[in-house]
């Protein structure tokens, strides 16, 4: 197979990743505190063919990095929607562990628990207990402090991360924090109560890179079936005058 086919094939097997990525952004276009994925594109060596996909390629993707820019703040004015404005992440207490999210969208559980939308519990920075909200109104305070009739019911435990490269993304907007990685307690995030902090993935963007990667994908594929048919042409060509 010659050269300029490998050289298309990976620019081709780059494009369907980046349409992959493009795919996940624009199902989380409407899920809350979500953040995008970057990646940029490096040579591949010949002789990294088998360590990458076990044929020739001259490019592929390079590593992948969460953008962890803040995205735009709106009002939902529901007394369980919390924003965050700093660094921090919301610490959540699950079967698996500790995870981390910005989705401020939290629930009143079937048993009093403040829970995320998903029903895992919100871990709580007074005590070792969940946050228990009994009937009454609540109200929650910038720094994360839960009351219900005006009777402290927990605070929500906000801690950050000295880099982004510290958390793995897990699904949507929850992340886990990667081994060796030690969260703090946050310094400066502070609780916008009744908001959420919406995707920083931006739909319009989004849109004019879907139309960029395909057309880019389909122009390599023409030139795949270009050289093919070159290829063809020429052993057909030989062949006639044997």
């Amino acid at each position: 197979m010659p050269g300029g086919t490998y050289s298309a094939l990976s620019g081709m097997q780059t494009r369907l990743q980046e349409l992959d990525r493009i795919a996940s952004d624009l199902a989380n276009i409407g899920t809350a505190g979500y953040k995008t994925e970057r990646a940029g594109s490096v040579a591949a060596e010949r002789q990294a063919f088998s360590t990458t996909l076990d044929s020739a390629v001259d490019v592929m993707t390079g590593n992948t990095r969460v953008d962890f820019r803040t995205g735009t703040v709106a009002t939902t004015g529901r007394n369980l929607d919390v924003a965050l404005q700093g660094k921090g992440f919301i610490a959540i207490d699950t079967p698996a562990g500790v995870r981390y999210t910005r989705n401020g969208s939290l629930t009143r559980g079937p048993n009093g628990m403040l829970t995320t939308s998903q029903g895992e519990p919100i871990a709580n920075e007074l005590g070792s207990g969940p946050i228990t909200l009994a009937p009454g109104e609540l109200a929650i305070d910038g720094d994360g402090t839960v009351r219900v009739g005006g009777a402290v019911a927990g605070k929500i435990r906000m801690v950050e991360f000295g880099s982004g490269d510290e958390l793995v993304r897990e699904s949507g907007s929850r992340f886990r924090a990667i081994a060796g990685a030690t969260p703090t307690p946050a310094q400066g995030t502070t609780i916008v109560a009744g908001s959420l902090e919406q995707s920083n993935a931006s739909a319009v963007d989004l849109m004019a890179k879907l139309t960029e990667v395909t057309r880019s994908f389909e122009t390599l594929q023409r030139g795949v079936s270009m050289i093919s048919n070159d290829l063809d042409g020429r052993a057909i060509s030989e062949l006639a005058r044997r």
